[in-house]
Formats: C-alpha cells, structure tokens, sequence
C-alpha cells in the first residue's frame, strides 16, 4: 500500500521496521503517537494499541516498542527533510503538516522571548494524526444541508476522532464542484491547523473542490474577514470553533449573506448549549443544521440531524435541542 510506505518514511529506521510489520489497514489509522523512553502507541478506530517489535498490535505493554530519544531525534530530521530551521514558524505554533496533509505535532522546551514563544527544542513527544480522505462521507448529509439557493448554515457536532473534519472536507468538496442537481459555489476555507486541506507549501493535498480558496494556518477570526473581502466566498468552512475572538467574525459571515459551516466538540446539543460562545447563536437560530456525529456503529456515524427549531429531521440517538 503507497499510503503506508509513504507514511512510514518519516520515522526513525527502528521505528519504520516495526511499523512494516503491522498487518493491519492503514486506512483505520488515526494517529501514531511517540513518546521518549515510552511505548508506540498507535491509534485504530477510536482504540489506543501498543506494538510489539514484531508488529503485533496489543493492549499489554510487556515485550512493547519504547521509543528511544534517538528514534525522535532521527523522525524529526525525517520530517523537516534534515532542516528544521525552515520550520521554525510552524514548530513555534506547535505543529507542522507534511506532505500527505498529515498534521504532526510537536511538544517539548518551549523558548520564549519577553512574553512570547521565541521556539522549541528538545522535542520530546509527537504526535502524527494522519490524514483521511474518504469521498463520499458526506452523501447522507448533502441532501440536509442543500437548499435552492445554497447551503443552510451548519453545525457539525462531533466528540474526539469520530471524524468531523474528514466529513467538513467531503462536504466543502460536495458543495464546490456541484453535482447534476446543484450548481457547484465557491467555498472560502480558514485552515488553521493545516487539517481540512492539509497544504503542503500552500497547496492542498486533499481534494477541497474545484471552486474552493483556502488560507492556510491562519487564525479563524482573521482568515473569516479576510476571504469576506477578498475571495467574495458563497460559503465560508472553519473547524472547531469556540474561541470568543470568532464571535465577531462568524456575525460578519452571516451579516454579509455567506453561509456559514464550522464544526465544535460535544456528544450532543446540550453539550454545546454549555459552551458560551454557542449559546447565542442557539438562542438565536442562527445555525439551520445541526450534524450529530457518533462513533456508533462506525466513526464518523451520524447520529441525528436538526432544523434551527430542534425539529428532527434524521435521528438515530435520542438527543433534542
């Protein structure tokens, strides 16, 4: 598989031999963990594993792979292709994206300069959350979030890894191109962690559309105004929402006529009916979907779908507005 031998080449020589060994498909990979003088845990459909140099998967940590500080050490030169200096903006943020749109990030000695972060060295512990890419996800979505005249603006409500953004990026792609029924619009993407596009050097490396601008590691609030005035987008796409310096931006997206999709962490409406910065927009009916995501059957199932009044309009679990 190309995925995988591509993947592992970013890793230590120790490490990319044990990670040969791994019978299982890399496509249900979610994230690969290293931590100096602890085990390799990798991540699979939503449950942590540790491997055994052989390459067997276990639950157990006798006889496992320790990650050794060289083997740290030798991924980062792997990954910053042996100048990591050219890297120093992104290592400052905490993470970088490599090729592949993979996001990898880093933690270690922070360097400071007066009351800002200066860098980073002595990376002691990464993480490699790995890019998916499933087209079609969001097909028994589009009908909900489709109207005449666009788009509805949209909430996707997901809890950790059970696939929002892997479902926002098949949906951008969706509403960009357009389909036999629709007219494709043009979609304004604030990337700010490099994870719905994944760019590699400003380019995307996962399929956002045809009609899609992406600003790539650019705070949401800033990146919102600035494709507001400058790409004229139908409809405007961040992930995770819930910093109160969004308010501000997300308003002038709506107030300008663009429609408005995000995603934000919670199991359930009520979960974000908690979250301050959301209260005013439920209140308010501002958002006209809800998207409730599960892992239950599979990651990224939908569990329910909502009208701005809290009218069910597909539901699986009970969970009400």
């Amino acid at each position: 598989m190309k995925k995988k031998e591509d993947l592992i080449k970013i890793f230590s020589m120790n490490i990319q031999s044990a990670l040969k060994k791994v019978d299982q498909p890399f496509e249900y990979l979610q994230e690969i963990r290293l931590r100096v003088d602890k085990p390799l845990i990798l991540a699979f459909k939503g449950e942590e594993y540790f491997i055994q140099k052989d390459g067997t998967m276990t639950k157990k940590t006798d006889g496992v792979f320790i990650c050794e500080k060289k083997d740290l050490m030798e991924t980062m030169e792997y990954i910053g292709n042996y100048s990591l200096y050219a890297y120093e903006e992104e290592i400052r943020q905490g993470f970088l994206t490599i090729q592949g749109g993979h996001r990898v990030g880093v933690a270690g000695k922070i360097i400071m300069d007066g009351n800002k972060i200066k860098g980073m060295k002595h990376i002691s512990y990464i993480n490699v959350r790995i890019s998916h890419q499933i087209t079609g996800c969001a097909n028994e979505v589009m009908p909900y979030i489709r109207n005449g005249e666009g788009a509805y603006h949209t909430l996707i409500v997901s809890p950790p890894r059970c696939g929002k953004t892997t479902l926002l990026r098949d949906m951008i792609r969706q509403l960009s191109n357009g389909d036999d029924v629709y007219e494709g619009l043009t979609v304004g993407v604030v990337d700010e962690r490099s994870e719905i596009g994944g760019s590699y050097m400003g380019v995307p490396q996962n399929d956002l559309g045809m009609r899609t601008d992406v600003l790539d590691c650019c705070p949401k609030a800033d990146g919102m105004l600035m494709l507001i005035r400058s790409m004229s987008p139908r409809i405007v796409c961040v992930d995770e929402i819930g910093d109160f310096s969004d308010i501000h931006a997300i308003e002038s997206v709506i107030h300008c006529g663009c429609k408005f999709i995000a995603t934000v962490h919670g199991s359930s409406i009520e979960d974000i009916k908690k979250k301050p910065l959301l209260q005013k927009f439920i209140q308010e009916r501002i958002f006209e979907r809800y998207v409730i995501l599960c892992n239950d059957p599979a990651i990224g199932s939908i569990a329910a779908i909502f009208d701005e009044r809290g009218t069910s309009l597909l539901k699986r679990q009970v969970d009400k507005i």
